[in-house]
């Protein structure tokens, strides 16, 4: 019987260790800022990096210099790398417009992808994606930094398991800072995300998404019924190219509104989220700080851990099989909506009028 649960024990120790290790990662890409925070994961050992495709090898050089990286990691292109190695998923650190080669290129090796938002600049690259990952079967998430933000989730689960607020009647995003290029991100990025073809705008397209991902969710993944925007270019001497400010106006069929503000004209950063309901307000001021006013009393609501505190965390279980992304925010269809919301946006501003959801 002990030679029984020993070998019991062992298997369990065996499956807990393989379940347990790493993700084996390729990297599409490192001129995203946001690259920055997968290394300081792998450098940490939550990720085994196996390859990245940078065809600048000035970036390269200064990459490895950084963190150490051997040049074997290194590939001239994304198509080069995958006949070398084949990850677990591929992230993409890239331009926003590159994602759909990243996902032409994955796909038929069956090889999962997660990009940085958003998951395009247009809605055709949208369904080009999306059409690649229900043929081979892939998913394809999208990572925002406020998906992680335990409240946020805290939020969601007081508005839609226990009716903290009643029916939603209005949601309310500011997402922004004072600039890129103000903030310091490196010349690598700010190279094509004050481009209008690879980053699809500036801050309507950088920032505007947040909101869209976060209203798509609370509203369980239904679209709006129509959108309005008004797209501001404050410095043009800064962002010549690009706008720098954007509000954006959802009109929903069950009445409630989202109002979408995102800028790279603000005196310091936020990124908070409200939502107005016909008992309460609750308001998400940061990722660890939430509050509820009801009847012109405020009061601090204790905030519980997140599900998830990271995007290895999720990926990994949604390709173990132990969750599956539905409409949550990191999931294909709550980011096809998103990126058809900020394409409506764009044409609102430009024309100047309301854009009906066909």
């Amino acid at each position: 019987m002990k030679h029984v649960i020993s070998l019991l024990f062992a298997c369990f120790l065996l499956a807990y260790t393989v379940d347990a290790q790493p993700l084996r990662v390729g990297v599409a890409g490192i001129n995203h800022d946001h690259a920055y925070g997968l290394m300081s994961q792998f450098k940490k050992g939550q990720v085994i990096i196996i390859g990245i495709a940078e065809p600048d090898r000035q970036l390269v050089e200064r990459y490895k210099k950084r963190y150490q990286l051997p040049d074997s990691l290194f590939y001239p292109s994304l198509q080069v790398m995958l006949e070398h190695i084949h990850p677990d998923a591929v992230l993409a650190y890239n331009a926003i417009a590159d994602h759909v080669s990243v996902v032409e290129a994955c796909a038929p090796k069956h090889i999962p992808v997660m990009v940085e938002k958003p998951l395009a600049t247009t809605v055709a690259q949208a369904d080009r994606i999306a059409a690649l990952a229900r043929q081979y079967n892939i998913p394809v998430l999208t990572n925002y930094e406020t998906t992680w933000y335990a409240s946020n989730q805290q939020v969601y689960r007081m508005v839609t398991d226990s009716a903290a607020v009643g029916r939603v009647t209005k949601m309310q995003v500011h997402m922004g800072h004072q600039g890129p290029k103000e903030i310091g991100c490196s010349a690598d990025f700010l190279k094509w995300l004050t481009d209008p073809v690879k980053n699809g705008g500036g801050a309507v397209m950088d920032f505007g998404c947040y909101g869209a991902n976060l209203m798509t969710w609370l509203m369980d993944g239904r679209p709006p019924v129509a959108v309005s925007a008004v797209i501001r270019h404050l410095k043009p001497s800064v962002y010549p190219d690009v706008d720098d400010d954007a509000t954006i106006l959802l009109e929903y069929g069950n009445g409630a509104t989202g109002v979408i503000q995102a800028s790279w004209d603000w005196p310091f950063g936020i990124k908070d989220w409200e939502v107005f309901g016909e008992k309460a307000y609750l308001h998400a001021l940061n990722g660890n700080d939430l509050q509820r006013r009801n009847q012109g009393k405020y009061e601090d609501i204790p905030v519980a851990p997140a599900p998830y505190s990271n995007n290895l965390d999720y990926l990994a279980d949604v390709l173990n099989g132990k969750i599956k992304p539905g409409n949550d925010l990191s999931s294909l269809p709550n980011n096809l909506i998103v990126v058809r919301i900020l394409e409506k946006a764009k044409q609102s501003a430009r024309e100047g009028r309301k854009i009906a959801w066909e």
